[in-house]
């Protein structure tokens, strides 16, 4: 069963709707387990014959249509290095050969035609010379002057800020960087006289402390000029047609988190933003698959948002006259989307199947095997004010005259959502034979802004709420007693419970309160102990957001919030696993509760990952995500296989 979740397992994803809507570019990602990789083709369908893959492998990706839709761009690792990736661009019309118009050690993120077909921007790390250095040990000192410095999966970051860059799509010229210097960039969209790029970053003083993320005009030859002045958090941009306005997500105060990101409008020369979204109160960055808003027209576009477990395609009126209107229905999670004359195309997943292609008229490929499906349900909170989504997935073989062991589920985030896509972890857990619980309690996504800031710090001076490990703790065991009480094949005396990042903090929690309820419990890649974890990861600096004082100022706001404080009240037996380069949640977090559980004389058993960072159960190797996989069910299994 494991190596049919890790090995051979398929998903689309970067749809891309040629010019004339007749063809869409795609890419079809599948799992290697033998050679411990995932391999990516560049795929194309229509508008004769069957979807089919265009190029041999194995790391292509990023298709992008070039203006007259006869030439492809797409990324790879074709280069005479192994960590170079390189940028190819295709002819699919008339003769030519594939060919290569960049080289970059640091990779290419959103390639993008301009406008004319003469270029191709794209955003990519800028090394700092230091890593031309023999090694390490001849490597001057790193000056560190602000947060963020360093970012999950990607180590040192602000020696290799992210920069825009073009490049002559014909080949015949080497990139130029058009943002040089210290400052991190993110996304591109062309003006429509191909003269620039729009693109969003932090380039003003203290960025690292009022979280203010800009947009700004960039042009090929000339200054770059700001196109909005440390008012909010706005990135994704996407530039009209008429190339009058510029389409963004975001919101307009970065100190409150979390938020639903909504969708606005920007005039070009100068303006206020017009949120054109605020008739749907949810998130338009849903996670994963966030991307900058189409423009279908000069009127209208097209973006996602996350629904009570949903995540579906909307179009949006660009002047706000209407409400978001939804394009998608039922039980799906749309994870990427284009569109192109009147043509949209989607990478669609759902519980049963990872992302398939899929346009408005119905389904485009078929490669993905089927899994079990789920059943959703809805709990009310315990102090009556809203009710909880939640789904409950059937093990395999079910027999509805026994019992079986349960496994309660949370999310990370906690600005996150449970939901209507394939989720690995849930098939394994019932193939394995355990009843699989989930539920998205208040402090997530999917729902409006209120419900995402329930939790957030209770000194936060504009939105109070209870704290992490409050309401959200009510909301789960509520699931949890609903279930226990609604579905008779759940055998209430054996609970096992766990969940990673947030939902780690959540397991060590719910052990520190409830350990009556659980046989055993898994804390994955958690945080244990909020004090350490501001000076300590990645994101330090941006827990006051959350809290709404910092750690200088209130340190016993940060203690209060940490079960570490509590494992002495830990009697359930716990498993441990956390990946050693995990900057998000750095591994002390681990060993902090691992010491104070030894200390204590306690059952608790301890997994480190070599190698991986906080992504291991998303995008770690696959190797490690089956033995990881395999830890966790065995543990379980062997914790409730008794009565």
């Amino acid at each position: 069963m494991l190596k049919d979740l890790f090995h051979d397992r398929t998903s689309v994803s970067a749809p891309a709707v040629s010019p004339d809507g007749k063809r869409i570019a795609f890419v079809v990602s599948t799992i290697d387990l033998d050679e411990n990789t995932t391999r990516s083709r560049v795929w194309l369908s229509g508008p004769d014959g069957d979807p089919a893959p265009v190029t041999a492998g194995p790391n292509d990706a990023q298709p992008a249509w070039s203006p007259d839709g006869r030439l492809l761009a797409f990324t790879s690792k074709r280069g005479e290095k192994d960590k170079e990736a390189t940028l190819h661009v295709m002819p699919l019309a008339g003769p030519g050969e594939v060919r290569t118009v960049a080289t970059m050690k640091e990779g290419f993120a959103e390639p993008q035609w301009s406008p004319d077909g003469r270029y191709l921007a794209f955003t990519s790390r800028t090394r700092d010379a230091r890593y031309d250095a023999k090694d390490e040990s001849w490597q001057p000192p790193r000056k560190i002057e602000t947060f963020f410095t360093r970012l999950n999966g990607e180590d040192w970051v602000f020696d290799r800020p992210s920069h825009v860059y073009v490049v002559r799509a014909d080949g015949t010229g080497s990139p130029r960087n058009l943002t040089p210097g210290p400052h991190q960039h993110d996304g591109v969209s062309w003006l429509a006289d191909s003269s620039g790029v729009v693109t969003s970053g932090a380039r003003h003083d203290d960025w690292d402390l009022d979280l203010a993320q800009d947009l700004y005009v960039v042009p090929l030859d000339g200054e770059i000029r700001a196109l909005t002045s440390q008012t909010g958090g706005y990135f994704h941009p996407s530039v009209s047609p008429d190339g009058t306005r510029v389409a963004l997500l975001g919101n307009d105060d970065p100190m409150i988190e979390p938020q639903n990101a909504r969708v606005g409008v920007l005039p070009l020369d100068g303006g206020p933003i017009t949120w054109v979204s605020t008739d749907l109160d949810r998130t338009f960055s849903p996670f994963p698959g966030a991307r900058a808003p189409i423009w279908t027209d000069d009127a209208t576009l097209l973006a996602t948002a996350e629904d009570h477990g949903d995540v579906h395609l909307y179009e949006v009126a660009a002047d706000g006259s209407a409400a978001p209107r939804p394009l998608t229905s039922g039980p799906v999670a749309v994870q990427g989307f284009s569109a192109a004359a009147g043509k949209v195309a989607m990478a669609q997943a759902t519980v049963e199947h990872p992302a398939e292609l899929v346009t408005l008229d119905g389904p485009v490929t078929d490669v993905t095997t089927s899994w079990s499906g789920w059943e959703k349900f809805a709990v009310p909170c315990a102090d009556g004010s809203g009710e909880i989504d939640a789904w409950i997935m059937r093990p395999a073989n079910f027999d509805d005259s026994q019992t079986y062991p349960v496994l309660l589920n949370v999310h990370g985030g906690p600005f996150t959502q449970y939901g209507e896509g394939f989720f690995d972890e849930a098939q394994m857990q019932a193939a394995a034979g355990f009843v699989v619980l989930m539920s998205n309690p208040r402090g997530g996504s999917g729902r409006d802004t209120a419900w995402g800031q329930s939790i957030v710090g209770a000194k936060h001076p504009k939105v109070p709420g209870t704290g992490w490990g409050s309401v959200d703790v009510d909301d789960v065991m509520a699931v949890l007693d609903h279930a226990l009480a609604t579905y008779a094949f759940c055998d209430r005396d054996r609970v096992g419970m766990l969940g990673g990042s947030y939902g780690g903090y959540m397991a060590t929690t719910l052990a520190t309160r409830f350990s009556d309820r659980f046989r055993a419990i898994c804390s994955e890649r958690a945080v244990n102990n909020m004090l350490t974890e501001e000076f300590t990861s990645d994101v330090s600096g941006a827990f006051q957001v959350f809290l709404g004082v910092s750690v200088v100022e209130d340190p016993d706001a940060y203690a209060a919030m940490s079960p570490i404080h509590q494992a002495k009240e830990i009697n359930t037996p716990l498993l441990i696993i956390h990946s050693e380069n995990d900057l998000r949640c750095p591994v002390n977090q681990a060993e902090e509760l691992f010491v104070a559980m030894r200390f204590m004389g306690k059952d608790v058993t301890f997994y480190r990952f070599p190698g991986e960072d906080h992504e291991l159960t998303r995008g770690g190797s696959p190797v490690h995500r089956k033995m990881r996989a395999e830890i966790v069910l065995d543990y379980f299994t062997e914790r409730l296989a008794v009565r």
